[in-house]
């Protein structure tokens, strides 16, 4: 069956290249490394939901835990060039591909989500949804000719089930998710029925576009009232739904759903990270309010591929805010442990029955294996891979936009010529970017620099040619013609600003990391009895060790010489306490009425406050350095 006139999809603005043209450099590098040699890389040799996994023959998780590792894994081991992890990954995938059912079923029929459970034989299509994910981004890495027939007859599996068992749960409110390979797969062989089901799974979802346009969320979700509607996660995969959707309607409404979704996120319930609260259903503006590491991961993938169809510079900047910020916050700095839920204001980690949360049990923001609920522990490991295989993207006419910013190297052709570009860079620590673009015949092709919101006063030069003044908040394009090696030098000043949070806190930002107080840490294992907590995979709980409760004697009138960034070196762990490559430098004083509450900092006092307490200076270090922090400080009162 070809394709029925008018039913093809829309174009998008960039495409993302292959894993095989993408490599990380410098820090970038380094983290990933990091990431490889702690629980990612590891997971499989000792916890249960992996190492026994219904989807590889075992007894164990048999729904979306296995594929959740694999989504970070094989984009980890090939980015890494890793041959032991790929082998390892390409063995797992091996088995889900020689083990599919006759009809094209994926893994396991029956659901076994905890391992000791029961099999639920109602079967959530979400995990199937996930696994075409994987097969996927499998193909790129390995052109696995297998994975294309396979696919299809998954999608050929799903097509006649949802026929008698429609959606429900989280398939129903994850639905768009299988369009990501359905239009891979459309891509690729060109047949109708694809598109057809896509509609049939719209038809069957959860309407993200009509629900927003009559918001019903605004509020914290009351304790006991935990729903699908509501749930972070399926919010932060939600916000790419009618930009994957728009790609077959061509509704202008549908790329309207997706600012709105963002803007009202932001609203009511976002955090100065870029993340909105959720531990685990929407829990607003309240600094000590959770964001499970699910949504941090997902939110990031959900703007990568928001950069690719719409290209709005506004999801690199806020891709970049998350990654450099949230998403290394929720991690032990050896990245052995992590957590469920992540506060703004966090100034103790620790088991407590009393927390605030929604939803979430007593070990939600403790440091381990996997605390509170194990899906994080299986899908965190796609947060560095994808933004490292997203940095670079191709543009309409075979050129290449940088829509993302840190250490890598592409190799490609453009126009049949091999092309490399080197990113050498200590961002977002540092304002200098230095672009080395070498072609191996002379060929014309534009390269798009992304501007973020926050540059003003960037500057480009290329070739040791005079400076330009690009616009902030654009795509600065080169085009021209390449021929031997030409440098561009990217310079994007940071300058500090304030922002107004919950109770008319603020918080500091500069470029594109936010900064918080540094906190001493003790760190207590605990749970050595428990199975699987062996060193180096254990779990922790943190206590502060210094005063955290300060007021800033800062505000917009006085930023500028209120505050000062001192730089030291770059370290091979940059987003730890003691390697960060930043500091920044302000005054203030201890409010001994802001205290602890329920194992949480208390609200931070309405602004202004007073204190007769002695000015001190502090020292604040980016938020993804931290692991104890406050990010949103009270304001001191102004004399006179």
């Amino acid at each position: 069956m070809g394709r029925r006139k008018g039913t093809a999809l829309k174009e998008t603005r960039f495409r993302p290249l292959s894993l095989k043209n993408i490599r990380p450099e410098g820090w970038l590098k380094r983290q990933l490394r990091i990431q490889a040699d702690g629980l990612s890389g590891h997971l499989d040799e000792f916890w249960p939901d992996i190492k026994n996994s219904r989807w590889f023959g075992g007894d164990s998780e048999g729904w979306e835990r296995a594929p959740y590792w694999l989504d970070g894994v094989i984009p980890l081991a090939f980015l890494l060039d890793d041959s032991a992890l790929q082998k390892k990954a390409m063995r797992y995938v091996d088995y889900i591909i020689t083990h599919q059912h006759e009809d094209g079923w994926l893994g396991p029929r029956a659901m076994v989500i905890t391992a000791g459970q029961e099999a639920n034989p109602h079967y959530d299509l979400w995990a199937q949804f996930l696994a075409t994910k994987v097969l996927m981004q499998y193909y790129d890495a390995t052109n696995d000719e297998r994975v294309t027939d396979v696919v299809k007859r998954a999608f050929r599996c799903i097509d006649a089930h949802i026929d008698r068992a429609p959606l429900f749960n989280w398939g129903q409110f994850r639905w768009f998710e299988a369009l990501i390979a359905i239009y891979w797969l459309y891509e690729k062989i060109g047949e109708q029925w694809l598109l057809d089901l896509a509609i049939k799974l719209h038809s069957q979802g959860f309407n993200w576009r009509a629900f927003f346009a009559r918001w019903p969320l605004t509020m914290p979700t009351p304790k006991g009232r935990w729903n699908f509607m509501g749930h972070v996660v399926n919010n932060a995969m939600a916000v790419k739904a009618h930009a994957l959707w728009w790609r077959l309607t061509g509704d202008d409404g549908d790329l309207a759903a997706v600012y709105d979704m963002i803007n009202k996120l932001d609203l009511y319930h976002g955090m100065v990270t870029g993340v909105f609260t959720g531990d685990e259903c929407l829990a607003g503006k309240r600094p000590t309010q959770g964001t499970e590491l699910c949504a941090v991961v997902e939110y990031a993938y959900s703007l990568e591929l928001l950069l690719s169809i719409i290209g709005d510079t506004a999801f690199g900047d806020r891709l970049e805010k998350i990654i450099f910020n949230a998403l290394p916050a929720a991690f032990s700095p050896d990245m052995w442990s992590h957590q469920y839920d992540q506060q703004v204001n966090q100034v103790e980690c620790s088991i407590r029955e009393n927390h605030t949360w929604n939803t979430n049990g007593p070990e939600a923001n403790i440091f381990g294996v996997e605390p509170n609920y194990g899906c994080c522990t299986a899908n965190f490991s796609q947060g560095w891979p994808k933004f490292a295989a997203h940095l670079w993207m191709q543009t309409e006419n075979g050129g290449l936009a940088a829509v993302a910013y840190a250490p890598s190297r592409v190799q490609t052709e453009i126009k049949g010529t091999p092309v490399t570009v080197v990113l050498e860079t200590d961002y977002p620590f540092r304002d200098a970017l230095r672009f080395t673009i070498n072609a191996k015949e002379p060929v014309r092709f534009p390269l798009l620099l992304r501007i973020p919101a926050w540059a003003t006063g960037a500057m480009v030069q290329v070739g040791g040619g005079e400076d330009t003044h690009p616009e902030p908040g654009t795509f600065h394009r080169l085009e021209r013609e390449w021929a031997g090696t030409t440098e561009v030098v990217l310079t994007l000043p940071m300058s500090p600003s304030l922002s107004r949070r919950f109770n008319d806190a603020i918080a500091i930002e500069r470029g594109p990391l936010v900064y918080a107080l540094t906190i001493g840490e003790d760190w207590r294992r605990i749970h050595e009895d428990q199975p699987y907590r062996e060193l180096p995979h254990a779990d922790w709980e943190v206590y502060p060790t210094t005063p955290w409760n300060y007021a800033l004697d800062i505000d917009e009138s006085t930023l500028t010489e209120a505050i000062s960034f001192v730089e030291a070196p770059m370290s091979d762990c940059p987003f730890s306490r003691e390697g960060a490559p930043v500091s920044a430098m302000v005054r203030g004083k201890r409010v001994p009425q802001w205290q602890m509450e329920n194992g949480s900092a208390a609200d931070a006092p309405q602004s202004p406050v007073t204190s007769s307490e002695p000015m001190e200076e502090l020292t604040l270090i980016p938020y993804g350095c931290t692991n104890l922090r406050i990010t949103e400080f009270p304001v001191l009162q102004r004399m006179g």
